[in-house]
Parts: C-alpha cells; sequence; structure tokens
C-alpha cells in the first residue's frame, strides 16, 4: 500500500529536479549565445578598452578564431592582441573573428601567437 506521505516526498522531489533543470537549461541557452557568465567572468558585462595606433593605419588582417564563447573571451584576445606593439584588435564574438589593424610591420606568428597564448586557436590569418 503506498501512502500519501511517500507520494508527496515524490512529488516534491520530482518538483525540485524539474527547477533545477530549468536553471541548468536557462544557463547553457545564454552560454551558447554569448550572453552568459563564463571563463570566470561573473555576471558583469565586460569593458574593453579601445588601443589607439600611433601613426596611421597601414592594413590590416582578419583573424578567424575558434574557442571564444563569450564577451570575457572577446576580452582576452582583445588584450592579447593589443599588446603587441603596432597592433590594435576588434573582435567580434559572433563572426569568431578579429579585425587587427597596425601601423607598422606586425608578423602573423606574433598574432597567432597572441592569440593562442590567451587559450584560443587561430584558424585563419587573411588580408
Amino acid at each position: 500500500m503506498i501512502s500519501i506521505g511517500s507520494v508527496l516526498v515524490n512529488v516534491i522531489v520530482v518538483l525540485l529536479v524539474i527547477v533545477l533543470l530549468g536553471f541548468a537549461l536557462k544557463g547553457a541557452i545564454k552560454h551558447f549565445k554569448g550572453e552568459g557568465a563564463c571563463c570566470g567572468g561573473g555576471g558583469s558585462s565586460v569593458v574593453i578598452d579601445e588601443k589607439k595606433l600611433e601613426g596611421p593605419v597601414l592594413g590590416s588582417r582578419v583573424v578567424r578564431i575558434s574557442g571564444m564563447t563569450c564577451e570575457n573571451c572577446v576580452a582576452r584576445v582583445t588584450n592579447a592582441i593589443n599588446r603587441i606593439d603596432g597592433a590594435s584588435a576588434k573582435v567580434n564574438l559572433k563572426k569568431k573573428e578579429a579585425v587587427v589593424s597596425y601601423d607598422r610591420a606586425v608578423e602573423d606568428a606574433a598574432i597567432r601567437k597572441a592569440v593562442e597564448n590567451a587559450g584560443y586557436h587561430v584558424e585563419s590569418i587573411s588580408g
């Protein structure tokens, strides 16, 4: 014979599991859309300072990058590229790319090394 108490306990447990799965699903959706907190960034928005080049822009390259999932990743890649003398990056999460402008000779290898040291993979560099 099943008691009302055991049925009530089972219903409460099932409802608790459903609520927890709902929160997990909501977080996963935000994460994959690049809106959620990941990479230790908390839930706050990330401020990225634009780097101004010292001289006139001589050209630009488009760097295709894999592994970025959020605005914290964008900040990491931007800051890594901006540490290169003569280079300034604008990173687009949705396109998974960085447009790197430069005012002097900047080697592709330096860009690749900066991005990969930040924890991401360079798919290609063009331009």
